[in-house]
């Protein structure tokens, strides 16, 4: 294999993203053949050369995988809990490579996840995460008025901030009705606080798309490999600077076509 910088190898791996593996760098905690380095233009062979970091071997995942997992209710969307609760690693024992996931999903939710072993990917992802958009079934305790999901598309006050534009429609109309969601902005709990400022309570959460990926026929549980062109679609999304841009006008232009119920 060619030289490659430091940097790129340290997040290929998975250590850190490529910024943070600068600083790694000219912290002098990653070392090569046993000798400290601090210059951020150093480069090395990731198969031959010994690369550490804080006295840890650097190791590249021998196979890239790229996979779409839909995780059930009552999982952490982590690899361990010391709680003792399910977590991811019950899911994806059969895997012959160590995987982690993009992202997260509360502990009471349930969807779709992305899950790979490539370091610079998942970096990638997380970094251009209000750039995506993720799309929700909610199943909530009343229906909102005309006027409740519109200024839910517009955005609601959360903390002394109000929320991106989004997307709402109604798909069934009950006492417990289920609304598709689309944000482009998840912070923590966010879709049970948004229906809350409206004096909602969100009973069921399920993610059923992130991109151009989509939940599909899953059942909780179970995972797939992404396609190719999901993959490339992912990677176009992140190489387009003004993807937010660019996704704020569509969801203002979207909202409006759904002002009516259905």
């Amino acid at each position: 294999m060619a030289l490659e910088r430091l940097q790129k190898i340290l997040a290929h791996a998975g250590i850190a993203s490529r910024r943070k593996a600068e600083q790694l760098i000219l912290a002098g905690r990653v070392s090569v053949n046993g000798q400290v380095v601090t210059e951020l233009g150093s480069k090395a062979d990731p198969e031959r050369d010994e690369i550490k970091v804080d006295g840890r071997r650097v190791r590249l995942p021998e196979e890239r995988l790229y996979l779409a997992l839909y995780k059930p209710r009552r999982v952490v969307s982590t690899l361990f809990d010391p709680q003792g609760r399910p977590n991811l690693s019950d899911l994806l024992k059969p895997l012959p490579v160590r995987v982690f996931p993009v992202g997260r999903l509360d502990y009471a939710s349930e969807g779709l996840l992305l899950v790979t072993n490539d370091g610079e990917f998942a970096q990638s992802l997380l970094a251009a995460t209000r750039r995506i958009p993720k799309t929700y079934l909610v199943k909530v305790n009343g229906m909102l008025t005309r006027e409740q999901q519109q200024e839910f598309r517009e955005g609601v006050p959360l903390s002394g901030r109000r929320t991106p534009p989004a997307q709402i429609r109604l798909l069934e109309r009950a006492a417990n009705p289920w609304y598709e969601v689309t944000l482009t902005e998840t912070r923590k709990d966010q879709l049970r606080l948004m229906f809350l400022h409206f004096g909602r309570l969100v009973e069921k959460v399920r993610r059923i798309r992130i991109g151009p990926v989509e939940l599909g026929k899953l059942r909780p549980g179970e995972f797939r490999a992404l396609k190719p062109a999901e993959l490339a679609a992912l990677r176009k999304l992140l190489e387009a600077p003004d993807g937010g841009a660019q996704r704020k006008r569509a969801t203002r232009s979207q909202a409006k076509s759904h002002g009516g119920h259905r």
